[in-house]
């Protein structure tokens, strides 16, 4: 048996042991920027999801805000401001007078 390795062996075990090596840093930083990707799609994320339930609390108390003022309206009657239910007959009075007026002037001759 002959101690002496093929140097054809020889140089391909180093040329892959330094092709290994020399692809380690590459691999790493793309490791490393895959990861960055990731947290930066996350934060992102995170971000929408925090600006959606934003408006969603402020939607509700704009709602509530509302809702005080129409029950502070009714409640105010005595005081002169008219009620919910007075705004809403003059907003038909009103309505009904404009559909009125241009039902009424379509036939006209100026």
């Amino acid at each position: 048996m002959s101690d002496t390795v093929n140097s054809q062996i020889t140089d391909a075990v180093t040329i892959t042991n330094t092709k290994v090596l020399a692809e380690a840093p590459a691999m790493a930083m793309g490791s490393l920027y895959q990861t960055i990707g990731n947290s930066v799609a996350m934060a992102a994320a995170n971000a929408v999801y925090a600006q959606q339930q934003a408006n969603v609390t402020y939607q509700a108390a704009t709602t509530l805000a509302v809702t005080k003022l129409f029950n502070s309206n009714q409640s105010n009657d005595a005081s002169g401001t008219p009620s919910i239910e007075e705004l809403q007959a003059q907003i038909n009075a009103l309505t009904a007078k404009l559909a009125q007026q241009k039902n009424g002037s379509s036939g006209e001759q100026p």
